[in-house]
């Protein structure tokens, strides 16, 4: 008897779904940021080239391409199946970094391949978490649910990036590979307690069709459902033009804009992730899934405004204080986003969907190249201006085009 039967909105949140998942999910997303910020300096430094840097960043989502396919497997095969299989991946992934390092055999092609490796499952990662939190939780409590399940992540972002940085300073890339491997297998091991729901597999369903045809029902549902599409569109956008800044360019605005090493890095990070935490419990706070998509818009406009203070920002304290606000808003944006998709999306189609939402993720790896090789030509602060243009003019037309299906709720249909 799963979570939604038994009722009981966060109590059933915390026994049920959360019992395993949350620690799980929260050592992940740790390692992750680990990794991230590890690798990103080292192919920073070691290559002294911000489109390398921006390459490093861009493999790491390569994974979106095969995400609706993942997705659907996830329908098929339940949520747990398919992050156990990932997990122990990147579990094998990390080990091997380790290993290259004590060895002295690692060179940044070498890390290159294995973010390519990682990128392919790390997007669909992130899909199974949102498809189990929204499985196993009433519709009622899904923003709640939604933005403490982001609070954790964040959280966890920010004692990877503090831990990351220390490790990798003090102790060098290999010991603190020990620390991120051993992070992937606490959270393997807590995955193995997670949900077994199977949303497809329940009694009376009707025979599954094949994975061809379930892959192109998602495409179909959202491209005929016009909340859902609107959604679809924003967060391409969002990917596309938002996301670089926070997601693969902070190490070059690090050592190149306010001069500081990777320990300042891990610190403009966790500022970042502590903003990301405040916006999360906003929206499990307010428990708004009615106004979710308005909020959503809202979110947007305000990322982007809040950037372009960040472009002019020379010193770290002050680009701190920005990236904190930033961070508030990518929350507000990027939850309530969730929380108007999944509410609206039912149990048997929510891998499926929420895989074709994962392509959206694609943004980020033209995004970042495209960003890098426009500091190479005209500088930062005229990259972020452009890259802010292009959100804010698209965002409007966007919303203006859906007005009715995003003011009206994001109800499907509208």
């Amino acid at each position: 008897m799963n979570a939604v039967s038994r009722g009981g909105g966060l109590v059933a949140f915390r026994e049920r779904s959360f019992r395993f998942q949350w620690p799980a999910d929260l050592a992940a997303t740790g390692a992750f940021e680990m990794e991230t910020l590890i690798l990103g300096w080292y192919v920073l430094v070691e290559t002294q080239s911000v489109v390398l840097l921006t390459l490093f960043g861009s493999l790491q989502f390569i994974g979106t391409l095969i995400a609706p396919f993942l997705g659907v497997l996830g329908d098929r095969l339940g949520r747990r199946t398919m992050m156990l299989a990932m997990r122990s991946v990147f579990v094998v992934l990390a080990a091997s970094i380790m290993i290259l390092d004590l060895t002295g055999l690692l060179s940044p092609a070498i890390v290159l391949f294995i973010a390519f490796l990682s990128g392919l499952l790390r997007p669909s990662d992130l899909v199974m978490r949102n498809a189990l939190v929204a499985d196993t939780m009433p519709p009622a409590s899904l923003p709640n649910a939604l933005g403490l399940a982001r609070t954790t992540q964040d959280f966890s972002r920010i004692f990877g990036a503090l831990t990351g940085a220390g490790l990798f300073s003090v102790l060098g890339l290999g010991v603190a590979y020990a620390f991120v491997t051993a992070t992937f297998v606490v959270g393997l091991a807590l995955t193995l307690g997670v949900s077994r729901v199977r949303p497809a597999g329940e009694e009376g369903a009707p025979p599954p069709a094949s994975y061809g045809q379930e892959l192109k029902d998602g495409f179909s549902y959202v491209w005929h459902t016009p909340a859902v599409l609107a959604i679809m569109w924003l967060a391409f956008l969002a990917n596309l033009t938002a996301f670089p800044f926070t997601h693969g360019l902070l190490p070059f605005v690090a050592r190149e804009v306010y001069a500081i090493d990777e320990n300042g890095l891990g610190q403009i990070i966790s500022v970042f992730s502590l903003g990301a935490v405040t916006g999360s419990l906003i929206v499990a706070w307010t428990r708004g899934h009615g106004s979710a998509a308005r909020m959503m818009v809202i979110g947007l406009v305000a990322w982007y405004l809040c950037l372009t203070v960040f472009a002019f920002t020379g010193a770290k304290l002050t680009g701190a204080a920005i990236l904190y606000i930033i961070g508030i808003f990518h929350s507000l944006a990027m939850v309530s986003m969730s929380v108007s998709l999944l509410g609206m999306v039912e149990a048997p189609m929510r891998g499926r969907v929420m895989g074709v939402r994962i392509l959206a993720i694609y943004g980020i790896p033209p995004g970042l190249l495209a960003a890098g090789f426009l500091i190479d030509a005209f500088g930062f602060t005229t990259m972020a201006l452009i890259y802010i243009a292009v959100g804010l003019v698209f965002t409007a037309l966007i919303a203006w085009k859906w007005r009715d299906a995003i003011w009206n709720e994001g109800r499907p249909g509208k």
